[in-house]
């Protein structure tokens, strides 16, 4: 029941929160007279910026699940494989090179490809040494992760120049969401719907994965190409993320976490609780980055890391009693 009572209590707090705080009755009224200027700006920027925020989270949330199914490790989030940082790699190219396409087109591809490439590379060198074992994809994934923030760091101090705002660029890789228009929207709203549907088509292949890997070949399952074929799932899942709200991190992480605790381990039920927990925990997030300093703004991957860092120490000891 908490997982699904998140979701609205987000979308209030992040329609009242902001450089102009607003009760409910208030955000309300402005709601059902678009005419008022307030209620014009809640509907052409607030709440657009609300719903986008909920579907990035949902997004963090579904990759996190995804990940810690394969890997079968309850520390693992989005940002393990690479994809993330690959996705932010074709991303920071986009926003800083004077490309031949327009940047709404050249943003999504590059990240696309940036997602796909790095999560291609993870799997090559873990073939490389024995196969796609769980532990062999892990520790591939965290060093093409460190090499790919390198890499990220190095570009944006080696383009940018005057006509490029480096702040900006800075303040979309530490996490922030843009508004989108309704159209933007409405594609950002579908493409998390396909990631849900396929999330939950991975969900009979994960709980067997998580009875051990000879145990899930027994029931038929083959494990190397599922592997393979879930982690690629997740670098989509990811990316799409990436696009519209840069680097935020912790959300994978903590969503299935509490999904888990509230609905049991099984995916069919865990994935879409862990997206409506995901999208809940954004839009508060995001509500307080914009209200904690106003005018200004607080990057949200800032205030997920500031919730995530706790948590993530807290699922650490858990971890480590029960070793």
């Amino acid at each position: 029941m908490i997982a699904w009572l998140l979701p609205p209590l987000g979308l209030l707090a992040g329609l009242m929160l902001g450089a102009v705080t607003l009760t409910p009755a208030e955000a309300w009224s402005l709601l059902a007279d678009p005419t008022q200027p307030l209620g014009q700006l809640l509907w052409q920027w607030r709440l657009p910026r609300v719903l986008a925020a909920g579907c990035v989270g949902a997004l963090l949330a579904l990759g996190g699940a995804v990940f810690q199914g394969v890997f079968r490790n309850p520390l693992a989030e989005p940002y393990l494989l690479g994809s993330a940082g690959g996705a932010a790699v074709g991303a920071t190219v986009a926003l800083l090179v004077a490309l031949p396409l327009p940047q709404w087109l050249s943003l999504p591809m590059l990240a696309f490809c940036g997602a796909w490439g790095a999560t291609w590379l993870v799997l090559a060198l873990a073939r490389l040494a024995d196969g796609t074992s769980v532990a062999t994809l892990l520790l591939a994934g965290v060093a093409v992760a460190a090499l790919l923030g390198a890499v990220r760091s190095f570009l944006m101090l080696a383009l940018s120049d005057e006509t490029v705002s480096l702040q900006a660029v800075l303040a979309w890789a530490l996490g922030g969401v843009q508004t989108p228009s309704w159209p933007e929207l409405a594609v950002l709203a579908a493409l998390t719907a396909a990631a849900l549907a396929l999330c939950l088509a991975l969900a009979r292949g994960l709980d067997l994965l998580g009875l051990g890997e000879a145990v899930a070949e027994s029931f038929g399952l083959p494990v190397r190409r599922f592997v393979a074929l879930a982690v690629l799932a997740g670098a989509f899942v990811v990316a799409v993320s990436v696009v519209w709200g840069g680097l935020v991190g912790f959300v994978g992480l903590m969503a299935p976490h509490l999904a888990r605790w509230t609905s049991g381990p099984l995916h069919r039920g865990l994935l879409p609780r862990a997206a409506a927990i995901g999208a809940g925990l954004a839009m508060l997030c995001d509500g307080a980055a914009r209200a904690l300093l106003p005018p200004a703004e607080i990057p949200l991957g800032l205030v997920t890391a500031a919730i995530g860092a706790p948590f993530f120490l807290l699922v650490l000891a858990r971890e480590a009693r029960r070793g």
